[in-house]
């Protein structure tokens, strides 16, 4: 890659969007946050589509402006304290192929001012789906020690999500992996910084990372009946 997909601006944008994070400030400035931030993320989930592909043919970097990979700037205020319209951050994640929604295994890039990562794993899953994985792990605990032990994926990313406080009903307090059991997620983040994203090669260094989580996205796949 000759030019960088991310510039400074991104960053800018949205500091400035923390600090005023208003629909009456939102509107003047739209054409600013098409050109530094909405624009340039399309372009990158447009060209990390095939990079992606080569990690695993069924997760899809869907470029659309619409129902695709990259999240909406919009937050959902129904349910929230917080009335903030808009999100400080910029974010997308790719998902399985069969996936409904994003509680499904998926990679994803965070682009925060002081907060950038890559993620990857099965954020909040529901009940049922949580205890395919749980169960997985009881089944094929080798298994599941090589894919979250693997020594480029620990030195790369560190885990993340709630857990219990205590064993889940049913699940042996005694496991090995009793602690792994515990949690209500399975997720992990590899920190990344401003400057990382403002390289022209970051959208192979990101494929590079999501590649380091091989083992632990191939478990988790099949753990809930996926094909990787």
């Amino acid at each position: 890659m000759d030019e960088a997909h991310f510039r400074p601006e991104l960053f800018e944008f949205l500091k400035e969007l923390r600090e005023n994070n208003a629909r009456e400030w939102f509107r003047p400035n739209r054409e600013r946050y098409e050109l530094a931030v909405r624009e340039p993320f399309l372009r990158f989930i447009a060209d990390f589509g095939p990079l992606l592909e080569r990690i695993s043919p069924h997760f899809v970097a869907d470029p659309r402006p619409s129902g695709g990979s990259l999240f909406r700037i919009h937050r959902d205020t129904r349910f929230s304290k917080d009335k903030s319209p808009y999100k400080t951050a910029a974010s997308a994640h790719f998902r399985h192929v069969m996936a409904r929604d994003v509680h499904a295994p998926g990679f994803y890039l965070h682009l925060e001012p002081g907060r950038v990562f890559a993620g990857v794993g099965l954020w909040h899953p529901d009940p049922p789906t949580l205890a395919m994985v749980r169960d997985a792990i009881v089944a094929d605990p080798g298994k599941w020690e090589r894919a979250s032990s693997d020594r480029a994926f620990a030195a790369t990313f560190a885990p993340g999500g709630d857990r219990l406080k205590r064993p889940p009903t049913g699940y042996d307090p005694d496991h090995p992996f009793i602690e792994d059991l515990k949690r209500k997620e399975f997720v992990a983040a590899a920190p990344l910084s401003e400057d990382d994203v403002c390289r022209p090669d970051f959208v192979v260094r990101f494929a590079e990372t999501c590649r380091v989580a091989v083992p632990f996205m191939a478990f988790l796949t099949g753990a809930v009946g996926l094909a990787w």
